[in-house]
């Protein structure tokens, strides 16, 4: 440590800087001001690179903090999203919509169709991922799990509480929309979820069913129909009719499993038995 960081009282100012609340810079000023003194750095420079790591340290933190509240299941990421099974995805499309700029502002929503297996979770969670990562709060629920947690809600006349609640995540992803009970209880809460977050903050929906079959969901047509408006006034849909991918991974671990057998064939029988009978030369 140079002589001009033993000139200074390092517990008081550890002190101060723990009061100002920055830990970053409480852990590397000795190391910066010693490389200052070293090769001559103006003050100026020295306390914006300082600066700089704090707040490079400050992101770090809340990013952490709000990957561990998003609840997203592990591993899924854009790199790990096999793009080229689901052609009609454009990659470029879905990096361009993970900055967030315009559509989560907006309280516009993001719709994933297609059947069990086709990639909609994992292409939902990846995106919440990457929104995160550019300073965005993101929530992950089930939709049967969080509408049961508002149902809970509402018989603790805390209904209006728990969703307003919500509103401090950006986007809310719905995964699995179609495992919602059929029950008056549940598609009500659903659908005072929907509505409160009309144009006001984004969903991204999961389902398995296009809208037309969304009366499974519903019991009641004029829900649905209000529901669906809400959804697709200011959405983006993707249709994901493809292969399930579990299905498609399981084919190819049993192809692989071993050698294949080799079968006789007459050919091979009856050319074997030549070659048998022949004298020997």
């Amino acid at each position: 440590m140079s002589n001009a960081s033993h000139n200074i009282d390092a517990q008081r100012l550890s002190f101060i800087l723990n009061e100002l609340r920055l830990p970053a810079i409480k852990v590397v000023w000795p190391d910066f001001t010693q490389r200052a003194d070293k090769e001559g750095w103006p003050g100026a420079r020295l306390l914006a690179a300082i600066a700089e790591h704090e707040m490079a340290e400050r992101d770090r933190r809340r990013i952490e903090r709000h990957l561990s509240d998003a609840r997203l299941p592990a591993g899924k990421t854009l790199d790990s999203f096999a793009f080229d099974a689901v052609p009609m995805i454009s990659r470029a499309q879905v990096t361009a919509m993970c900055s967030g700029d315009g559509w989560l502002e907006q309280g516009a929503n993001l719709i994933l169709f297609g059947p069990p297996g086709g990639g909609k979770s994992h292409l939902a969670a990846a995106i919440g991922l990457a929104l995160i990562e550019n300073g965005w709060r993101v929530l992950f629920a089930r939709t049967s799990d969080l509408v049961q947690k508002l149902q809970v809600a509402r018989r603790e006349l805390a209904l209006e509480a728990a969703i307003t609640k919500l509103d401090k995540y950006h986007l809310l992803i719905l995964d699995d929309l179609a495992y919602v009970a059929k029950d008056q209880a549940e598609t009500s809460v659903l659908f005072e979820l929907i509505s409160a977050r009309y144009e006001r903050k984004s969903m991204l929906i999961t389902a398995n069913q296009p809208f037309g079959e969304w009366n499974r969901i519903f019991p009641d047509p004029a829900m649905t129909l209000a529901a669906v408006d809400r959804l697709v006034h200011h959405a983006t849909i993707f249709e994901m009719n493809v292969e399930s991918y579990r299905r498609r991974a399981a084919i190819q671990r049993q192809s692989k499993a071993g050698r294949p057998p080799t079968y006789a064939t007459i050919k091979a029988v009856d050319e074997m038995s030549l070659r048998d009978n022949q004298p020997a030369q």
